[in-house]
């Protein structure tokens, strides 16, 4: 036993990412990291959970890696294989073997890898295998292979393919796919497109889907591994089509298959989750009151929570409420939206907690139904309650924004621009410093703190007017004698330049 987890140990410690993020993915343990973190993680789980089954997928995953023979492929590959169905391997150019193949003499045929499982997609149904899951084999050292693979359809197939109805002008329904994924028997495996990649059908290039474009700095583009559609560049009759498949051999395995499958849209996919995947509003209350249930253990009591009428996708008012089954949460994201996103960009993650959110686990809320129905467009954000009942949060609002406008004491507004509605001059001018004697006002000199009588009857005070200043008008003093004494005074002193020493201008 020791010896074994030893050997174990050190298999694990020979594995590349892929090895290692297999081996974790098969034992439902997290594949994301570092490889000295993945490498640790690894070895934990050896250590801890060991197990046959464990020791099973360390052993496997080592002698995909390091074979022990030459023949070992060949000792793996079932005999008896379809002979009719494919054939698939390098062909280098300048052999007369390679030129036999193409002259349609028969050569040594790889068999299909029917270990290899491929992940269902959901925009697409199998219909039927025409090529089972088939490793591209490399037959010298150079960087880009070229492996090609023949199939037939037959009557029923070609009008199947004839009579399918047109999803947009030039694409049908019914379509044949090629589908690469790794060369792994564990688990199942999902698209991945290897190095350099290009597919001829009948001598014809087919579309392979491009990189997406990153908005962030310093991520580089990724591309989006889907199936690739080479119906149109196919024979519909008896002749035999030939793929060819161009890829960089790089030092992993990857393998290819050819389906027949009809295709769905988003529009589809959501009449089945109307359909099949809605769950009941007392069903959605029970699980409701099973959160808030108050836990005897925790310090916290949580008595609701509150979620939002927004969806996190578009920022819109949500119209099919949809959740994951297996994520904790309660909020709700758009379904017709989140469907119509992984139809161009097929993601398949929940927006709210960034887990994996597959098609077979989404269902629609249906309490937030009914919520969303009884609510109008302006209530943005609801709680819910540990009975299972629910109140909008924006009367809430409107209520303390109410309690803020009444607890706010009203002043008069002041116009300090009309002389006559508060007894103020609008401005410094030779009215308020000289003023008349007919409404009793004080001039300039006999002014102790520059102040005057308004029209309205209230006092003007002039700001402009400083000690300095009083103190050459005459000081405190305020009768028409001063006044009079200020008139007969001599005139002020002017420089050579005929300007008051006084007064300097600045500009």
């Amino acid at each position: 036993m020791a010896a074994e987890l030893v050997e174990a140990m050190n298999m694990v410690k020979s594995f590349r990412v892929s090895d290692l993020q297999t081996l974790l993915a098969s034992m439902g343990r997290s594949k994301s990291g570092l490889k000295q973190d993945l490498v640790g993680r690894a070895l934990r789980l050896v250590q801890t959970d060991y197990s046959p089954e464990l020791l099973k997928n360390v052993r496997q995953l080592y002698e995909s890696r390091f074979p022990k023979t030459s023949g070992w492929l060949a000792a793996r590959r079932p005999e008896g294989a379809p002979v009719a169905y494919s054939s698939l391997s390098s062909s280098p150019t300048a052999t007369s073997q390679g030129a036999d193949y193409l002259n349609g003499i028969s050569k040594p045929i790889q068999a299909p890898a029917a270990e290899v499982k491929l992940v269902p997609l959901p925009f697409y149904q199998t219909l039927e295998t025409l090529l089972l899951p088939t490793e591209l084999i490399a037959q010298n050292n150079e960087k880009l292979q070229d492996s090609q693979c023949i199939f037939e359809l037959t009557p029923s197939q070609a009008d199947q393919i004839r009579n399918a109805s047109e999803l947009r002008p030039g694409i049908r329904s019914i379509q044949v796919v090629l589908r690469i994924c790794y060369t792994d028997s564990i688990g199942v495996q999902e698209d991945q497109y290897p190095p350099n990649i290009a597919v001829k059908v009948n001598q014809s290039y087919c579309h392979v889907p491009g990189y997406y474009p990153s908005n962030k700095p310093g991520v580089e583009p990724r591309r989006p591994c889907r199936p690739v559609n080479i119906t149109p560049w196919l024979h519909l009759s008896n002749v035999t089509n030939r793929v060819t498949v161009t890829w960089g051999n790089f030092g992993k395995r990857y393998s290819v298959a050819v389906y027949l499958v009809r295709v769905f849209t988003a529009a589809d996919l959501f009449s089945q989750l109307k359909l099949c995947s809605v769950e009941s509003a007392e069903r959605c209350r029970e699980r409701i009151q099973d959160k808030l249930r108050f836990d005897p253990e925790s310090e916290i009591a949580t008595t609701g929570l509150r979620v939002s009428l927004i969806c996190p996708l578009v920022k819109m008012r949500l119209g099919v409420p949809c959740r994951v089954l297996t994520c904790a949460h309660l909020q709700c994201f758009d379904a017709v939206f989140f469907l119509q996103m992984n139809e161009k960009k097929p993601t398949w993650t929940c927006p709210v907690c960034d887990k994996p959110a597959p098609f077979e686990l989404l269902t629609i809320d249906g309490l937030l139904s009914e919520i969303l129905k009884e609510t109008s467009e302006d209530i943005e954000e609801i709680e819910y309650l540990t009975d299972g009942s629910w109140r909008p949060i924006s009367d809430e609002k409107e209520r303390d924004r109410e309690r803020e406008r009444s607890n706010t004491p009203e002043y008069p507004v002041v116009d300090i621009c009309i002389p006559e509605a508060n007894g103020h001059s609008p401005a410094h001018s030779s009215t308020s410093l000289t003023g008349k004697s007919g409404n009793g006002s004080v001039g300039m000199g006999g002014a102790a703190g520059g102040t005057a009588v308004a029209p309205g009857g209230g006092a003007v005070v002039d700001l402009t007017l400083d000690s300095s200043s009083e103190e050459e008008g005459g000081g405190a003093g305020g009768d028409s004698e001063d006044t009079e004494d200020s008139a007969d005074s001599p005139a002020p002193k002017r420089g050579r330049y005929n300007y008051d020493k006084d007064l300097v201008t600045a500009y």
